[in-house]
């Protein structure tokens, strides 16, 4: 089979990274990349441990001269956001991702890439893979659902790991090492839906919110972009000012950390409205490209009859409630740090809006470097879902991972960087999840930090790794390996 990465540089590193883009592995999907790499450690004559989670640690000696270094864990997560555009045909349970190289960079064709984070686990990979690498001893950990939870992370058991130093390469700008992130957690309120008759002298329309940017909700949640749910929010509430509609079915967004690109909803409204409901629609549509010119410039609200034959609808009741909820809950950057320049404190962002059998869910996902602030906007969650008369839950919650003053593996990065690039190492806090605050939970002496290459676009289709940047993020973390004697 060719390869589309063959002749690009590091060569074994994008490798294993073309490998890992054929292998199925969406987040709670992992069990066929688990097995690839368990099956890698055992071809290769390597101590592995595969626990119940899937997660798989890979152990390797040090080479001539390490032996008796102390052990470093290298670290990223084996699964995938899977996000792919609406006109793209791709089933993420069996097809590889179709790689393509535009200029510096490795994109996927309407998907995601999993460049976040199968780099990390493609790097570790060639490492083990090499037989001239100089390092000291390894404990290559590579975890399974970060995206969803963390669960492979929460799950992993203490025992199995030795190191005392951890190099997470799970971060998305090169040049800068991160020592700090921000916990979170998932909430998710249900508003129970009271259903009756649909009025046979309305007719069912779809509207929907489309064009919107998306991205990741912790890299940039700071950057203004549309979420689709709160902007459907906005715009039934205006129609609600004007005409006399029912809402029928109401969903957005796919990913709870990913910033909803569109939202969907299916309307119920006499045809002697139409006109209004049409001028309201571009009215809106007019007012949001005013609002996000700067971020989402391809906004747009398409409206359509529909052929469904629509028997039920929402009752006026609960379609004032649900379109309260959108409005209500909190949404994108809600405090900025006073101890770091340009840090999020915190935020949510509103993921998920789906319609079930009974009840609507609102899925969001919070995230806080101060844990009492993370509660505050749970807590308004859950006030919201009791005056509606809904349901709040918290769950998949992970800490957050604070500074630490002395650090001998930062020390490392810092020396090498600057000996390798001539320029001084950013040394930064993040306003995202990583699995670091897990693991400093777990392993309360380790040293650990986070690195990686330039990523854009990541929890998209647009989602596209630096080659350049690779080489670079390569070359410093075996600096770094080398330094550790």
């Amino acid at each position: 089979m060719s390869r589309i990465l063959e002749k690009i540089t590091p060569e074994r590193v994008f490798y294993y990274f073309e490998d890992l883009t054929r292998i199925p592995r969406c987040s709670g999907e992992e069990q066929n990349v688990s097995n690839y790499l368990l099956n890698f450690a055992k071809e290769h004559n390597l101590e592995v441990i595969q626990d119940k989670a899937l997660n798989i640690i890979i152990k390797k000696p040090g080479t001539k001269g390490y032996e008796n270094a102390p052990t470093v864990v290298l670290q990223g997560h084996m699964d995938m956001v899977c996000e792919k555009d609406a006109d793209v045909e791709h089933d993420f349970s069996k097809d590889p991702i179709k790689l393509q190289i535009d200029g510096d960079y490795i994109k996927g064709t309407g998907t995601t890439l999993g460049a976040d984070n199968g780099i990390a686990v493609a790097m570790c990979l060639a490492i083990l893979d090499s037989k001239d690498i100089p390092h000291p001893p390894l404990e290559v950990l590579a975890t399974t659902s970060e995206e969803t939870g963390m669960d492979g992370a929460n799950a992993l058991n203490p025992k199995d790991i030795e190191g005392k130093i951890l190099i997470n390469i799970d971060s998305e700008e090169e040049g800068k090492l991160l020592v700090s992130c921000a916990g979170g957690e998932r909430d998710r309120v249900e508003i129970p839906i009271i259903w009756e008759k649909s009025d046979e002298n309305k007719a069912p329309y779809i509207i929907e919110i489309t064009g919107l940017q998306g991205g990741h909700s912790g890299m940039e949640i700071d950057e203004g972009r549309g979420n689709g749910n709160k902007l459907m929010g906005r715009l039934l509430y205006e129609l609600r000012k004007k005409i006399d509609f029912n809402l029928a079915e109401i969903e957005g967004g796919a990913k709870t950390n990913t910033i909803p690109r569109s939202g969907k909803a299916l309307v119920t409204i006499n045809e002697d409205s139409k006109e209004i409901f049409e001028k309201i629609i571009k009215d809106m549509e007019k007012t949001f490209k005013n609002e996000f010119k700067l971020t989402d410039k391809n906004i747009r609200i398409e409206m359509k009859k529909s052929e469904l034959n629509i028997n039920k609808v929402f009752s006026d009741d609960t379609t004032k409630k649900i379109i309260g909820t959108l409005i209500l809950m909190p949404n994108g950057v809600q405090t900025m740090s006073r101890e770091i320049e340009d840090l999020v404190e915190s935020s949510n962002n509103l993921g998920i809006v789906k319609t079930l059998e009974n009840v609507v869910i609102f899925e969001s996902s919070i995230r806080s470097s101060v844990r009492s602030l993370r509660k505050d906007i749970a807590n308004q969650m859950a006030i919201i879902a009791d005056m509606l008369g809904g349901n709040w839950e918290s769950y998949a919650s992970y800490p957050e991972w604070e500074y630490e003053e002395d650090s001998y593996i930062r020390k490392v990065f810092q020396r090498v960087y600057k000996e390798k690039f001539g320029k001084e190492l950013e040394i930064a806090a993040i306003h995202a999840g990583l699995e670091c605050g897990l693991f400093k939970a777990k392993f309360k002496e380790m040293d650990m930090v986070s690195f990686g290459p330039n990523m854009y676009g990541v929890h998209t289709p647009e989602e596209k790794l630096s080659i350049s940047s690779t080489k670079k993020t390569w070359e410093l973390l075996l600096g770094v390996l080398e330094e550790i004697k």
